[in-house]
Formats: C-alpha cells, structure tokens, sequence
C-alpha cells in the first residue's frame, strides 16, 4: 500500500524523525534521480557517487526543508547543484561508461531480439544525449526524467520559460536528427 502522504509531508515527518517517512521518500525518487544523474553524466560510477552525495545532502538538510518548497523541486535543485559541482571540478564533460550501458537492461522478462534491439536504442539515446550542449541537456532531462514544468526548470536555470522552450525545442530537433535513421536503414 502506498503512503498517503505528500512529498512535502513526509520530508517535514522526516524532519522531525518520524520512522517510515524517509524510506517512503527514498522509494518515490530513488529511480528518478538516479536515471536523471546517469543520463547528465553518462557514467555509473560517476552517477553512483553523486546519487549517495545529493541523498547525504537531503539527509543533512532535513532540518531547513520548508512546506511549499516542493520536495520534487527541492531535491532535483540539489541534485542540479551537485552535477554543477561535478562538471566544475572535472573541467570537462565525462566520458560515457559503455560497459554500464551494456549491463543496463534486464534481460529475464524479453526475448533476446527484442532485449537486443531495446539495449542498442537505449545506447543511442544516452550517445545522442551525450552529443547535446550542457544547458539544452539539462533542460531535457529535468523535463523527462524529473517531470519538472517549465518553469521551474527556468526557474532553477534562472534564465525565462521561454529560454527554457527553446533550449528544449533545440534539444528534441538535435535528438530527433542525431537519432534518425540513416540512409542504409531506410533501404531495408
């Protein structure tokens, strides 16, 4: 059974050292905010030791978490800031981690062609991802992986809504062009 409670609520429950109302919190964003770091970093290490970073820090700041904040926007600011803090202190884009890309499917539930065939277009997508610029990225994944709206992503990126429209417009036309079939896929 799923807990009633808000986001909001249970962070402030967990504030105050409620039993329960952290690991609820865990499990509604354990997923998303680690896809949301690997596809920024493309690396599983790298999105491995941001993840444990950005929950030590929710963890630590528990305490200032206010009602109204957004615990969804809160925490994927926090995981933001932390890419920032990453990106400057590598000085560059990393590269991508090819053989966690090939681990990433599980291969129980599918039949090999078609496991095959997803594993091969989820590589694509995290190379073309890869091949955007920082901020069009950004913008990207804290749309489709956060589910953050327009404006708080322009909030966050303190830039407007329509800036972050057209960094997302640019975004889904370079994606589409980097991902489009070639012309040997067309003649088959």
């Amino acid at each position: 059974m799923t807990d009633p409670r808000s986001d909001d609520d249970l962070m402030l429950a967990f504030g105050r050292a409620a039993p329960g109302a952290f690991e609820v919190l865990y499990e509604r964003y354990r997923k998303p905010l680690y896809r949301y770091l690997y596809h920024a970093v493309g690396d599983k290490t790298a999105a491995d030791d941001l993840y444990q970073d950005v929950w030590s820090r929710i963890i630590v700041s528990r305490a200032t978490f206010q009602r109204g904040n957004g615990f969804k926007r809160w925490a994927f600011r926090i995981a933001h800031n932390r890419l920032v803090d990453h990106w400057r202190a590598l000085g560059r884009q990393p590269a991508m981690d090819t053989e966690a890309l090939d681990r990433m499917a599980d291969d129980n539930r599918q039949q090999p062609d078609a496991t095959l065939a997803r594993d091969q277009q989820a590589k694509r997508l995290r190379a073309a991802l890869m091949q955007l610029p920082l901020n069009q990225r950004e913008a990207f994944l804290l749309q489709q992986e956060a589910g953050l709206s327009l404006a708080d992503i322009a909030e966050r990126a303190s830039v407007s809504r329509e800036t972050i429209k057209s960094r997302l417009r640019y975004a889904v036309g370079k994606l589409r062009a980097i991902l489009a079939p070639g012309p040997e896929a067309a003649g088959k």
